[in-house]
């Protein structure tokens, strides 16, 4: 019987190879026994910068070979494929970002046409600029009452890809960054119909598929890509993400993605000098679920059932939750509590407590794994006793500018962003194409891309945004008062 080890709780090295490589050599420097004389320059030393780099040890003359000739990476990549069921798979330290733009640079050429939903992350349209796509957006179902934005309707995609049967992929998020989920069967089905490939953005579904009280993982619904951050609901180290693909089938072989293509785009962005620690969480991860992922996410499942049923008491404040959201997800929304959820947020921080994401209707607490009851009952507790201190008169619901912005498309994002630029006064930038990106954050969902005409309408609900303590980010002037457009030339006339 293998006796207890304290940096391996759960026994999960047996089954990650990268994992158990990264307990060795950290066995070796405890010890003494192992010495670098390669990058990181730290030398695994905490006499320069105190214990900031314990266990930031490196891939390549670290956890295997310069030469990779342990294998250990390619093994743990394919233990993962396994586990979602393809046939591709690799590891990222560049989180869902560098995912994202990988599946861009692989689906298609530069001018080709891609069907697109228009809430994904900012990760995926700078992809497009990096790969030349041309974007056809499609927007996601809006929950009225409730002012947040559900899945992508198949009908939308199939009237996308009839009008455009140039498109080379269909690419959408899902679940949404509240947690609603959509009809990804429907959606793969639409899209292979027309001979093209369904990519998923799941960046915040990586504990989807492995407990029956949570959706069913996109591959297994026919999605021919998932992107996954394993460090947002898996215990992974920041900027640890999987891009999973299915390259071969036996109904649709050789399959509608070329591995070799998805090499080349995901080898582009990636760094020649990658965390073995990330990596090695990103095993353990898909260990853990392996192997105690149906105990923990019904331990979670638990965890955040009792907590919805002590925050529906609180006069006023609602819980997402039912068929169509992500069971693990804490959406608390404030509009008939009248309370504003970025001075609900302060009132959090001030009492310890941080939460992934506020504004002035919503607030997202993060739960996951790693949770337990105690935290739990103390940050219920600390919400609702902010949510009484800010409490106001009841307001209607609306929709923050990420989900309800309907763009108009000027000129392609490539163009927008390598074209002359010029700085002006918002009020000049009204009717101009923009040539930055533009999002509140979080979600990080663009309100405004590179190529999009800038409208009243959006200027307004941006500097909304702002005056509500919300951040705007990836824009020159955060304070809005001036903007980046594309310069006007003598033939255009803009």
């Amino acid at each position: 019987m293998t006796s207890f080890d304290p940096l391996d709780p759960l026994g999960l090295a047996d089954d990650a190879p990268l994992f158990a490589a990264w307990l060795r050599m950290s066995a070796g420097v405890r010890s003494g026994s192992t010495r670098f004389f390669s990058i990181p320059g730290h030398k695994q030393s905490s006499r320069l910068t105190g214990p900031l780099v314990d266990g930031d040890l490196p891939l390549y003359a670290g956890l295997d070979t310069v030469q990779l000739s342990g294998g250990l990476l390619a093994e743990a990549e394919q233990r993962a494929a396994a586990l979602w069921g393809v046939d591709w798979c690799r590891f990222s330290v560049g989180g869902s970002t560098h995912a994202n733009q990988a599946v861009a640079l692989a689906v298609g050429a530069p001018g080709d046409t891609v069907i697109v939903s228009r809430t994904l992350h900012r990760s995926m349209l700078t992809g497009l600029i990096l790969a030349g796509l041309r974007p056809v957006w499609v927007h996601p179902e809006l929950d009225e009452r409730h002012g947040l934005p559900l899945g992508v309707p198949r009908e939308a995609v199939a009237q996308a890809l009839a009008h455009h049967p140039e498109a080379k992929a269909v690419l959408v998020g899902d679940p949404s960054y509240v947690g609603t989920t959509g009809d990804i069967a429907g959606l793969a089905s639409t899209a292979h119909a027309a001979g093209v490939p369904l990519i998923v953005d799941g960046a915040w579904a990586a504990h989807f598929g492995f407990h029956p009280g949570y959706p069913t993982h996109a591959l297994a619904l026919g999605a021919d890509a998932l992107v996954l951050s394993a460090h947002k609901t898996l215990p992974a180290m920041n900027q640890a993400a999987l891009l999973l693909a299915r390259t071969s089938c036996a109904s649709r072989a050789p399959g509608l993605l070329d591995p070799s293509r998805l090499e080349r785009g995901f080898e582009a962005g990636h760094t020649t000098s990658p965390s073995g620690a990330i990596l090695a969480s990103i095993d353990a991860s898909r260990a853990l679920l392996q192997h105690h992922g149906d105990r923990l996410l019904g331990a979670l499942f638990d965890l955040r059932l009792n907590a919805v049923e002590k925050l529906r008491e609180v006069p006023g404040l609602e819980v997402m939750t039912g068929e169509g959201t992500d069971p693990a997800k804490l959406v608390i929304r404030l509009p008939g509590t009248g309370a504003c959820g970025l001075k609900v947020d302060a009132r959090l921080r001030a009492a310890g407590f941080t939460i992934e994401m506020a504004d002035r209707d919503t607030l997202v607490p993060m739960l996951t794994l790693a949770d337990e009851a105690p935290a739990v009952d103390a940050l219920v507790s600390a919400i609702i006793t902010a949510v009484d201190a800010e409490r106001a008169s009841a307001r209607e619901a609306v929709f923050a500018p990420s989900w309800r912005t309907v763009p108009v498309t000027g000129t392609a994002p490539r163009e927008a962003f390598f074209a002359p630029h010029e700085t002006v006064g918002a009020l000049d930038a009204v009717g101009r194409v923009s040539a930055e990106l533009i999002a509140p954050y979080p979600p990080g969902v663009p309100v405004l891309a590179p190529g999009e005409v800038i409208t009243q309408e959006i200027v307004d609900a941006l500097r909304q945004v702002a005056h509500d303590g919300g951040r705007i980010a990836y824009v020159e002037d955060p304070t809005l008062t001036t903007f980046q457009v594309v310069g006007r030339t003598p033939t255009s006339g803009r």
